[in-house]
């Protein structure tokens, strides 16, 4: 494949705990961009235990990614060098007017990692860096530009307040902020006034190549495989989920239920299969690595996210279902009104809707041929919209278009 010469040419990419579970996309976006003709230097806030992520790209990301904390000693000597500059960053962290004076304080800590992150983009040579977090990190970048370091900018994946407060502060110097769905745009937009140029939509994406089915879907009338890929938390609204398929079942559906991820409220909700009389039905994958999560996409006749709350934006779990041209079932919740067209590639309802999700699931276990037709539109619409190389030519020319020339 041919690329144009990109204006960013190096770059340094910041993921906070990187590698884990649910960090495929960047680890694909990092190959996209070095495709793409940029190399990227891979940074992360503190290396997670190793069994926090089972994907093959583990390991060879823990060997190439600096690690920010601890700080590397050198670190102090460049703060104790430039004795202004570490002076404006302490007042960075004092003036953050929205946080307690006890998170104030233990800020502080952040200005040597700071200084750390100075030092490997001069030693890589890189200008910016490209953020993927609006929380703690946001403000890691921001002390770093102020320590004589890299230009920033951040993407924004979820509600404003999931990722704390101080927003304008960690916003107030980043070249832009990349939000993954127009409603978070909307946020940055009228809660932290950021210009609407500096706030452009970057979508998250997948690999469209290899989330495909690998054989031409059927559809068996009244029967159905649903699966949700999803953290065990409680905003995913797997209890909604399994309430849907009990009444489903109750209406004469043939439904089996398989659920991949891990989390904090297994225990609650392995109490409501029991309670619900789905054992039989129901199954938990536990974590699963991409290949295993996409053998799960395709044997599977329908996707499920009833996620309610905030925090979800746009997704992944969602693209790649709709990339193996699965329909899916989605609560109205950030981003998916504009991921799916609810009656065309897929079907939306409320949050916390029982009696919607049910009507979805009856709907497409008694219409096999409306299954088929919501897959294809769906599948279309993840390579045209969702495909990793696009979404990722989109950022980096985000990036370079709001770049002074001294900084490509």
């Amino acid at each position: 494949m041919q690329h144009a010469t990109p204006e960013v040419d190096r770059l340094g990419y910041l993921v906070p705990e990187f590698p884990s579970q649910t960090h495929t996309f960047f680890w694909r976006e990092v190959q996209a961009l070095r495709q793409a003709g940029v190399a990227v230097s891979v940074v992360s806030t503190r290396r997670p235990d190793a069994s926090a992520c089972r994907h093959p790209f583990a390991e060879p990301a823990r060997q190439e990614t600096h690690y920010l904390f601890p700080p590397n000693p050198r670190a102090l000597g460049r703060l104790l060098l430039h004795p202004l500059r570490t002076l404006r960053a302490c007042a960075y962290v004092l003036g953050l007017s929205e946080s307690s004076w006890k998170k104030r304080l233990r800020y502080l800590g952040l200005v040597p990692c700071a200084a750390d992150l100075v030092g490997h983009a001069r030693r890589n040579n890189y200008r910016h860096i490209h953020v993927h977090s609006c929380s703690d990190a946001a403000h890691l970048a921001a002390l770093a530009e102020i320590l004589g370091g890299p230009s920033y900018s951040l993407t924004l994946h979820g509600d404003l307040p999931v990722y704390g407060v101080d927003h304008a502060s960690k916003m107030k110097r980043a070249v832009l902020v990349g939000c993954v769905t127009s409603p978070l745009q909307q946020q940055v937009v009228q809660k932290v006034g950021l210009p609407l140029d500096r706030a452009p939509v970057a979508w998250m994406g997948v690999n469209t190549d290899d989330y495909r089915c690998d054989a031409p879907r059927t559809a068996t009338g009244n029967t159905l495989v649903v699966v949700t890929v999803a953290r065990l938390n409680p905003t995913k609204g797997h209890v909604y989920g399994l309430a849907a398929i009990r009444a489903a079942v109750d209406r004469g559906c043939d439904i089996t239920y398989e659920i991949a991820g891990e989390g904090p409220h297994r225990a609650a909700i392995e109490a409501e299969i029991q309670k619900l009389g789905l054992t039989d039905r129901v199954t938990l994958r536990g974590t699963l690595g991409e290949t295993e999560v996409l053998a799960l996409l395709r044997r599977a006749d329908v996707f499920l996210l009833p996620s309610f709350g905030l925090g979800e934006a746009a997704p992944v779990s969602v693209m790649e279902a709709m990339a193996c041209e699965l329909p899916v079932v989605a609560s109205v919740i950030g981003g998916t009104p504009d991921m799916i067209t609810s009656g065309e590639d897929g079907l939306l309802v409320p949050q916390r809707d029982v009696e919607g999700l049910t009507e979805a699931l009856v709907r497409l276990a008694q219409n096999p041929e409306l299954r088929l037709k919501l897959g294809r539109a769906a599948r279309a619409r993840a390579v045209a919209q969702f495909d990793y190389r696009q979404t990722t030519r989109v950022l980096l020319a985000a990036i370079s278009s709001h770049l002074p020339a001294a900084t490509k």
